[in-house]
């Protein structure tokens, strides 16, 4: 398990994924290999590729992640990168259908910064034919590419996606509101530029107001009360936030069987 960033959930959940299976894990933090700086990423790559089954990486660069898949020759598992959160995405699909019971037409409304999270949740929401909203401040939005392709997802599996500027709007009748941080890791110099910014994309009462009446909520944490959600929401009934952290277990378990099984 390859760490530049730091991390609760995806480590946890993954050592103890292993170990459920009857496996191990060895975590290397930022300092031990420093990726890309000590050695390439592909000397890496081929060389845990003679000590391991699957290599799990949570980084900066997305190309990082990339680059390890293209020369090991054992599975690579995004743990997170800049522009993708897979994993996350995959655990939170399976909390909705835990809920609902289904996917296919549910409505899911992701409020606050177009960031790795509202990537992964867009494209994971669309193959499952669900209806994407997304709610951004200006120049906060997701890339028209991704927006395209999440787009392109959703018409071949009976799904849609729509962004809008104002949350009231993504948020009308949804039976999922999401959100995230405002400042993700390694944004920290821009906290005092972001948070006037997105302060109006708030997940609180007054939002939830718009959501169906039984509208679930969801955070991949770690959340930053009083910014991006309130404490009465991420603690209320509508609150699925420690259910759906808890299925990253059961999930990072399947991605494990299914790749190394």
């Amino acid at each position: 398990m390859i760490f530049q960033k730091p991390s609760l959930r995806t480590r946890v959940s993954f050592d103890v994924g292993m170990q459920h299976l009857g496996g191990s894990a060895i975590m290397l933090g930022p300092e031990e290999i420093k990726l890309g700086k000590r050695e390439s990423v592909g000397d890496v790559a081929r060389t845990l590729s003679g000590y391991v089954q699957g290599i799990m990486a949570r980084v900066f660069a997305h190309d990082d992640v990339l680059e390890l898949a293209h020369y090991s020759s054992v599975p690579v598992i995004n743990g997170l990168s800049d522009a993708q959160h897979p994993c996350q995405a995959m655990a939170d699909l399976f909390t909705i259908q835990e809920r609902y019971g289904k996917l296919q037409g549910l409505k899911i409304a992701y409020i606050g910064d177009g960031n790795n999270v509202a990537a992964s949740l867009g494209q994971a929401a669309a193959y499952f034919g669900m209806r994407f909203t997304l709610a951004t401040p200006a120049g906060y939005a997701l890339s028209e590419d991704t927006l395209s392709k999440i787009g392109d997802i959703a018409a071949a599996h009976g799904g849609s996606v729509e962004a809008y500027h104002d949350p009231a709007s993504a948020a009308q009748d949804a039976d999922v509101i999401y959100t995230d941080t405002w400042v993700s890791m390694g944004q920290e110099a821009e906290t005092e530029i972001r948070v006037p910014i997105l302060r109006p994309y708030q997940v609180n009462a007054e939002l939830l107001k718009h959501a169906s009446r039984d509208v679930i909520v969801m955070h991949c944490l770690p959340a930053h009360r009083g910014q991006e959600i309130t404490d009465d929401v991420a603690d209320g009934k509508h609150s699925v936030l420690f259910q759906q952290a808890a299925n990253r277990l059961h999930i990072q378990k399947a991605i494990l069987v299914e790749l190394m099984g």
